[in-house]
């Protein structure tokens, strides 16, 4: 029962390892991002890597400069996280059933922040 929880952790953790080890922040280490090259647009995870990268090294208000959705969903993927892995060591369910109205609120809250961001120039 701790083999899922487990597994998801060391795949988040070796992400966030690898993006706090090369530094996006340095032109040329990672390659630009397709829609902003392409329409001069930005899309909702531009500065993500940015924002992985401080977040991995501790500076949550560098993180949330670069780009405050993926900060807030960095949190709450290590939240989220956290409970998974404490409620299987006590042999438990996960508490939280995702359901269709939840991705719908996931694609409003990313669609404004996409509108908001090349509208308004918020973040990133």
């Amino acid at each position: 029962m701790l083999a899922a929880p487990l597994a998801a952790v060391a795949v988040t953790v070796a992400a966030f390892g690898c993006v706090a080890a090369v530094d996006p922040n340095v032109p040329g280490r990672y390659p630009a991002c397709p829609v902003l090259s392409l329409t001069g647009l930005a899309c909702p995870a531009c500065g993500g890597l940015r924002s992985a990268h401080a977040f991995a090294h501790g500076d949550a208000g560098a993180a949330v400069a670069a780009n405050p959705l993926a900060a807030l969903s960095f949190a709450a993927l290590a939240l989220l996280l956290a409970v998974w892995l404490a409620q299987s060591l006590r042999a438990r369910p996960f508490p939280f059933t995702p359901r269709p109205a939840h991705a719908a609120i996931a694609g409003a809250v990313t669609a404004a922040f996409t509108v908001a961001r090349n509208v308004f120039g918020v973040a990133g």
